[in-house]
């Protein structure tokens, strides 16, 4: 169904009236490295019931594993905990934090799924339906974390997933490799860090937004991932906007946020992680 415009407008006062009335309900650490410390916040569902194992959906933000914050997502939080989903915002290391690379950050977040999964009888998720979610380098995250191999604590309980049920990916950095992004930072462990380069049987279903006119990820690498995921018989739904740039989906751009939180809705209702509205 086209997105209207009578569509638009609903779901845009609803996302402003929404934002401004929902805040994280708990702030969990969910790792210590030496004396850095790792939180969780949770935006649980609105309607939330004790009988009931509702969804997940974490967020990690972007920065390029340099810098940025959890805020990024606060907003896709607050409405998808309208929705139904439990929300986990994610911190992680990274380079102006913490002083460190790429490799922590997967490590890290690849911690972080593995905590919310184990602990979901606490949390009050099904840990079968575990959704992240990113943007840009923590696009790049989540579709690692679903797909490769290395990178790992060694204080994780390995028998714990941490791969998840279904990928929402806001212009993630999927390619690592030479003449894709980072590669100057990753070398030749591309081979096992860029998810483009992993994909493999049973990848999670996933939707990708990306703007046309993004400078760090090429609308032809996007559609090679998705050829990639269809060989294996893994959905991936790609999402194309014209003329947007990097970070076309953030908060401040009200309509592309807008269509981006519309579809990645309709594409959960699909998987049914949501009921239709």
């Amino acid at each position: 169904m086209p997105f209207s415009l009578k569509k638009y407008f609903t779901l845009f006062f609803l996302l402003v009236f929404q934002v401004s009335i929902c805040l994280a309900q708990e702030k969990i650490l969910y790792k210590q490295i030496d004396t850095t410390k790792l939180f969780v916040e949770v935006y649980y569902p609105e309607k939330k019931e004790s009988s009931i194992a509702h969804p997940a959906i974490i967020f990690f933000f972007g920065g390029g594993w340099v810098g940025g914050d959890k805020s990024q997502f606060v907003n896709h939080a607050n409405y998808f905990s309208k929705r139904g989903l439990t929300c986990f915002l994610v911190d992680y290391r990274t380079k102006n934090n913490n002083n460190t690379t790429p490799f922590e950050s997967l490590k890290d977040a690849k911690s972080a799924i593995r905590f919310i999964r184990k602990n979901a009888t606490t949390f009050g998720i099904d840990a079968r339906k575990i959704i992240v979610s990113g943007g840009s380098a923590g696009g790049h995250l989540a579709a690692a974390a679903a797909l490769t191999d290395r990178c790992f604590e060694n204080t994780d309980d390995l028998s714990v997933s941490c791969i998840p049920n279904a990928l929402v990916l806001f212009n993630p950095v999927i390619d690592n490799g030479p003449g894709g992004y980072g590669f100057e930072k990753i070398g030749e462990a591309y081979t096992y860090f860029s998810p483009i380069h992993n994909i493999k049987k049973g990848a999670p279903p996933t939707i990708i937004f990306l703007g046309t006119k993004d400078k760090h990820f090429p609308v032809e690498t996007a559609l090679l991932y998705k050829k990639e995921m269809e060989k294996i018989n893994s959905r991936c739904d790609l999402k194309l906007y014209e003329g947007a740039g990097h970070g076309f989906f953030n908060f401040k751009n009200t309509e592309y946020y807008t269509k981006t939180i519309h579809d990645a809705d309709e594409f959960l209702v699909s998987l049914g992680y949501l009921k239709k509205e």
